[in-house]
């Protein structure tokens, strides 16, 4: 069997591939020149992931002839802010970019989201191409064209749909995450099986360890492997019939609203990673379910057996200097991109596999959720 996969994602004359495999990065070069409509891109990725591949990517861009500014910004939530993205916009349009460069992002969903709005809305749209470094984007972020920063009144409420002309997900990289990184990443995954796929979810009860696993070994490369293919694939139906989240590809928010409260909460910092919130909201996202009378309550018992089974946080963490009150994350929620006269959009659950849009749930209905996740 080939070591490397690749997963369409069907848009048209939009289409583009997930390449899946080992050790891709060394070989950028080969894999970009097809997508380029010159040999001219500008790099970009943050201060943690160039140490590691930056050399690697652009001695191979260099072998293939290719041209590239790379560009190093800082790492973390933080930059995904308009300061940061204002200068971006400087250095990209200061290489004197034209319309035929091709912006890569190279590193996790924080540089994916920052220099796809960047590719997005620069000389009125450039190419763009992700090589993702992180679980959580090789699994979700960079896929489906979704780019966008955050503003003080919540996540990636500044944003454009921009699809990327390719994805390069080198599976070896993930051996240099530090396992909270991995974890986060891995909440993600799961998610996939939560919304429609309960065989999945079922591997991952049975494979989550080794794909977890921190040895080097065929289990654990085979396991990272099927898994990022399914979810991308899973992603890729659903772009494909819903590219711009007007009905089914909202169920890809499972655990977010909720998610993406508890981050505004602590500034969208190291306190609190993404993929964490992810698996906390998940939880409160079937909890609401069971209260609702909607799910059975030993499904929502088996998904948090799974998260405490790897790792993965089931409430909110104790942060020194700071008590989380039910209130301020149900205001947070008030400012989710997905709220509807005045009540968020929820994905809530029937049980595993089996999620769905709901809008009428109350703000008491929620703050019951809200206020059992902040006392657990």
């Amino acid at each position: 069997m080939s070591e490397k996969e690749t997963v369409r994602v069907e848009l048209g004359d939009r289409s583009y591939d997930i390449v899946i495999g080992p050790n891709l990065i060394a070989d950028a070069g080969t894999l970009l020149g097809d997508a380029l409509r010159a040999p001219r891109i500008v790099l970009i990725t943050d201060r943690n992931v160039a140490p590691l591949y930056l050399d690697a990517v652009e001695s191979s861009l260099n072998r293939a002839g290719i041209d590239a500014n790379s560009f190093v910004l800082p790492p973390g939530e933080h930059t995904k802010d308009l300061d940061h993205f204002g200068a971006l916009l400087d250095e990209i349009l200061g290489a004197r970019a034209n319309r035929a460069t091709t912006v890569v992002a190279l590193g996790g969903g924080v540089i994916g989201d920052l220099a796809g709005f960047a590719a997005a809305v620069a000389l009125r749209g450039l190419d763009f191409i992700q090589i993702p470094t992180t679980l959580l984007a090789q699994v979700d972020s960079s896929v489906g064209g979704k780019t966008g920063i955050n503003a003080r009144f919540g996540k990636n409420l500044i944003g454009a749909f921009h699809q990327p002309r390719l994805v390069v997900a080198d599976t070896k990289v993930l051996d240099s995450l530090p396992r909270r990184e991995l974890l986060a990443g891995y909440a993600e995954v799961v998610k996939y099986g939560l919304i429609d796929d309960p065989d999945f979810f079922a591997w991952l009860e049975a494979n989550g360890a080794a794909l977890l696993g921190g040895d080097d070994n065929a289990a654990t490369l085979a396991a990272r492997r099927h898994a990022i293919a399914t979810c991308c694939r899973a992603k890729a139906r659903v772009v494909a019939e819903d590219e711009r989240e007007t009905g089914r590809r909202a169920l890809l928010n499972l655990g977010h609203t909720f998610g993406h409260a508890l981050e505004a909460e602590v500034g969208f910092g190291d306190a609190l990673l993404h993929g964490e919130a992810v698996a906390i909201g998940t939880l409160m996202a079937f909890d609401l379910s069971v209260r609702l009378g909607l799910c059975p309550a030993d499904d929502l018992a088996r998904v948090r057996n799974h998260f405490e089974a790897v790792g993965l946080p089931t409430a909110p963490p104790r942060l020194q200097g700071r008590s989380w009150q039910a209130d301020d994350l149900l205001g947070h929620m008030a400012h989710d991109k997905k709220v509807r006269d005045g009540r968020p959009v929820l994905v809530l659950v029937r049980g595993i596999g089996q999620a769905f849009l709901h809008d009428q749930a109350t703000n008491d209905q929620i703050l019951s959720v809200l206020e059992a996740a902040v006392a657990a």
